[in-house]
């Protein structure tokens, strides 16, 4: 290649340097273009541009780029979310004018909205003293800017639909805070009143029991209600040890139980599944083994009972030892739920004393023992006062051949602690105590009064299923109310008197009033 020429020379330097000179005029314009008006800390940007050499060319990119700034949060744009309350929504680095781009083609191509345009702010709902929760709240939101804005009409049935949505939501929650106050009320008053007759117990009455467990003012105060913290001595008192069972008798009779336990844990299971039910029931004692899998049903739902609970050996023991203790009667299904509510309010020996002398009474033997003479004489008798308090019901399950044996026996084994909240079992429980057997029966006469009207509309079998299986939200007021409206009188005859006739006449009343128990 043959050398260029002086001229030729200064000619690609001219044309070099003419070049090199538009780059830098176009890199100084385009950097005036992005560079910021005002710097970070406040001052304005130089008005001078800085010349750029070749060096500077290769070593920058031709057009400088803004640096990302950490996107602040806005205090203005709503949020946008499905569920829970509505957060505000992080504002963007980008030009308001940007971001109503869309929108503005979209109204540019279909016409502005006939009226004035709606703008639901979210200023408005900075002022609401109730935020709903859930989705609610998203029906008052703005569409996101991508989206087409509401129409008038749209915006306006939007907003009525919301304030509906939080009237009811307040009328909801206002009727929830006033229920929960009138609850709260109720209970305070009630722990006062339990604070105030436990006083009364524990200084007036307990003190001097002889003289005054008959008197009206004791007999008023126990027909609201022994207090938690005395219940189980006012129990034992008014039950009484008619037996003369000791605690050191308790323990002998528990020892021999564990020694039964332990035979049995040693006899193999062929020789259990050999044993007929003719003669367990020969020797009450062998019903032992029947325990165990009555006490993993009682009250399942306190879980205290069953086996690992704190109160399963307890009731394992008491029962265990009532059944040596009486091997005539042995164990029979039911007891378990009487012997756990005794522990709960007694020790162990004290509960034990309770339940042998409580199964001792005349009612509870009879049933305990399935004497079935015995069984027709009670169920008579209740029918003569069910009879003469609410002869509607009667003459509906006379119709349906109801009688009383098919709900009756369950109430009165398990003296009503399985059929009822055990709450409202243990004022049962306090009344029975006070009461004796007659107890029993009015309880049961109250409960068919306060679901008289339902009872009405039902058949044999479901009223068989309901009074098998009572409801569980019973109220305690309103079963005493049901049960001091019930009057235990008959011709002029109390329940003591009307049993003691059917006692006399025997079979003739029995045929007249009630069947056979059915097995």
């Amino acid at each position: 290649m043959p050398p260029l020429s002086a001229r030729r020379m200064g000619t690609c330097y001219l044309e070099m340097r003419v070049v090199l000179t538009a780059l830098e005029t176009l890199i100084d314009i385009g950097r005036r273009q992005s560079a910021p008006e005002k710097l970070p800390d406040g001052s304005t940007a130089l008005s001078s541009s800085k010349k750029f050499g070749i060096s500077d060319f290769f070593t920058r990119n031709l057009f400088s780029r803004k640096p990302k700034e950490p996107k602040p949060p806005s205090q203005n744009a709503p949020g946008w979310r499905l569920f829970g309350k509505v957060p505000l929504r992080e504002n963007t680095t980008k030009d308001p004018k940007d971001s109503f781009t869309i929108q503005q083609e979209y109204q540019v191509k279909v016409g502005p909205a006939p009226g004035p345009q709606v703008q639901l702010s979210a200023a408005r709902r900075k002022n609401l003293e109730f935020e709903p929760l859930s989705t609610t709240a998203l029906i008052l939101e703005d569409r996101p800017p991508n989206l087409p804005a509401k129409s008038v009409e749209e915006a306006m049935r939007h907003k009525q639909e919301y304030d509906e949505m939080v009237a009811g939501a307040r009328r909801r929650e206002l009727k929830e805070a006033q229920k929960k106050k009138r609850q709260m009320k109720e209970r305070f008053k009630q722990e006062d009143s339990i604070a105030n007759a436990m006083v009364i117990w524990n200084n007036d009455i307990l003190p001097n029991w002889d003289c005054m467990r008959n008197t009206r003012r004791v007999r008023e105060l126990w027909w609201q209600g022994l207090p938690p913290s005395v219940r189980g001595r006012v129990w034992s008192l008014a039950i009484g040890n008619e037996l003369n069972i000791t605690p050191e008798l308790f323990e002998i009779f528990l020892s021999r139980a564990k020694e039964r336990w332990k035979s049995f844990s040693e006899t193999s299971s062929e020789n259990e599944m050999e044993a007929d039910s003719g003669s367990l029931q020969t020797d009450r004692e062998s019903s032992l083994d029947l325990i165990k899998l009555d006490i993993s049903r009682t009250f399942p739902s306190l879980f205290i009972f069953q086996k690992g609970g704190p109160y399963h050996d307890l009731l394992h023991s008491v029962l265990g030892a009532y059944t040596c203790y009486r091997p005539d009667v042995g164990y029979v299904q039911g007891m378990s739920f009487i012997a756990a509510v005794l522990i709960l309010n007694l020790e162990e020996a004290e509960a034990f004393i309770a339940f042998a002398n409580l199964l001792n009474k005349p009612c509870q033997m009879a049933f305990f023992r399935v004497d079935h003479d015995l069984m027709l004489k009670y169920f008579a008798a209740f029918e003569v006062f069910f009879e003469e308090n609410l002869p509607r019901l009667f003459n509906h399950f006379q119709i349906n051949n109801l009688t009383p044996d098919l709900y009756l026996i369950d109430w009165i084994f398990t003296l009503y602690s399985k059929s009822l909240p055990l709450d409202v079992a243990c004022r049962v429980w306090d009344v029975f105590c006070r009461d004796g057997e007659e107890c029993l029966f009015r309880t049961g006469l109250g409960i068919l009064r306060l679901y008289q009207e339902v009872l009405l509309q039902m058949d044999f079998i479901h009223m068989a299923q309901f009074l098998t299986r009572l409801p569980d939200d019973m109220a305690a007021d309103n079963l005493f109310s049901c049960i001091t409206a019930t009057q235990m009188l008959s011709s002029n005859r109390k329940w003591g008197q009307v049993f003691s006739a059917l006692m006399k006449d025997g079979s003739k009343e029995i045929a007249n009033h009630s069947p056979a128990p059915r097995s």
